[in-house]
């Protein structure tokens, strides 16, 4: 039965609460939906019903194609200046002996030994250094891309541009263009959190706040390019938060165009100062993103990140209005495994992935980071004798 089909039984249902309903309908004829319609969803949306909806978006947009793109991380340093409560990943400087930082040497090594490889970005992000400033990223991108000039180099969220801009004494439009010339070719997501100040403020008051935030990816998309946006989903925020948070990013797509895709983070709560907040169910995982598919009507795409997540609910995903899981050849990123992700050694190579996407009834399609596609697997056939291929970073003393 396709999502249509579904989506019309859904209106004949004589039960169907009359709120469900007003919102069913404007799903179907395209219409956006409100704040507090959107927060209705959070406090009364039934997995099934919002399910239906957001499976309907996506196949409306997207029909079965999922998307997913070969890439490595690189991440510079796990120390940070700033102290973010829900953080597994970085420790503050004064635990030095506990972290690591990379030298540009180690980081050029890094997409040097992908030499060869079919890898088509390095997405780089990491903790925030006084050593990491301005000209050391800038001749970074360079020298990526006089090395590698075809690679796409996404790379540090608002987060890390305004503290290294704040260094560089420049304004953000000043700095995102310097970035842009260095090499720069898109922005990841991170360092959004909960954008609102009562939540904000808890877990995070030290960083960049969310007009900041938002403001730095304004000016990266006046240049006439592209980022994406996360939320971190699941810990002391109320469901409004949420709704309020996506407000914003839907405010500023529909002035400026730039977003391509919406990833949800869900909070992880293993070796941080938030141990004690229980995590989110799969049920609420699955009704998150299938909401932001609903609200976030001016987003292309929806990403939900399989190493995070873990494999199957990354399936189940698919289902809820989600149409990229990432991926990746070789995801060797610690962010992931040190979170607590049901993945701890996260990676799956392309034969894997390939077939995780088809065992739901999904056609896997690989893509670059700006969604153009580079191969369409749906009629591929991996030889069975084919083993894996994965890769190790350089373990650095």
């Amino acid at each position: 039965m396709n999502s249509e089909h579904q989506l019309e039984i859904l209106l004949k249902d004589q039960d169907l609460p009359q709120q469900h309903r007003l919102i069913a309908e404007k799903v179907k004829n395209g219409k956006r939906i409100s704040f507090d319609e959107g927060v209705y969803l959070y406090e009364n949306g039934e997995l099934s019903f919002v399910g239906v909806l957001a499976n309907f978006i996506r196949e409306k947009r997207h029909g079965n194609t999922t998307y997913f793109n070969r890439n490595f991380h690189i991440e510079p340093t796990n120390l940070c200046v700033y102290d973010c409560k829900f953080c597994s990943y970085s420790v503050l400087i004064k635990q030095r002996e506990d972290g690591w930082e990379y030298t540009m040497e180690d980081m050029l090594n890094i997409v040097k030994k992908y030499d060869g490889e079919p890898v088509t970005e390095a997405h780089i992000v990491g903790g925030v250094l006084p050593q990491y400033d301005m000209p050391f990223y800038q001749k970074l991108f360079s020298e990526i891309k006089k090395h590698r000039p075809e690679l796409h180099v996404k790379a540090l969220t608002p987060v890390e541009y305004h503290y290294i801009f704040k260094k560089a004494k420049v304004d953000y439009a000043t700095g995102m263009k310097l970035m842009k010339e260095a090499g720069l070719d898109s922005m990841p997501g991170g360092g959004a959190e909960i954008f609102h100040p009562e939540v904000r403020e808890k877990i995070a008051k030290d960083k960049c706040n969310a007009e900041q935030w938002l403001q730095i990816h304004e000016e990266w998309h006046k240049l006439g390019m592209r980022s994406n946006a996360t939320m971190l989903y699941g810990h002391i925020e109320e469901f409004w938060h949420r709704v309020d948070h996506m407000e914003r990013l839907r405010t500023l797509q529909d002035k400026t165009g730039g977003f391509q895709t919406f990833i949800p983070l869900k909070f992880r709560n293993q070796d941080n100062q938030m141990s004690d907040v229980p995590e989110s169910t799969v049920v609420e995982d699955l009704r998150n993103y299938a909401i932001a598919r609903i609200y976030l009507d001016n987003f292309d795409h929806i990403k939900s990140y399989w190493a995070m997540i873990s494999r199957s609910t990354a399936q189940l995903s698919l289902n809820f209005g989600v149409d990229d899981i990432d991926g990746t050849l070789d995801d060797t990123t610690k962010i992931y495994s040190m979170a607590g992700a049901e993945e701890q050694h996260p990676a799956m190579s392309t034969k894997e992935l390939v077939k995780l996407i088809k065992d739901v009834g999904r056609k896997p399609v690989e893509r670059d980071t700006l969604y153009n596609v580079i191969t369409d697997f749906e009629n591929v056939e991996f030889p069975e004798d084919e083993k894996p291929k994965y890769y190790a970073l350089p373990v650095l003393n």
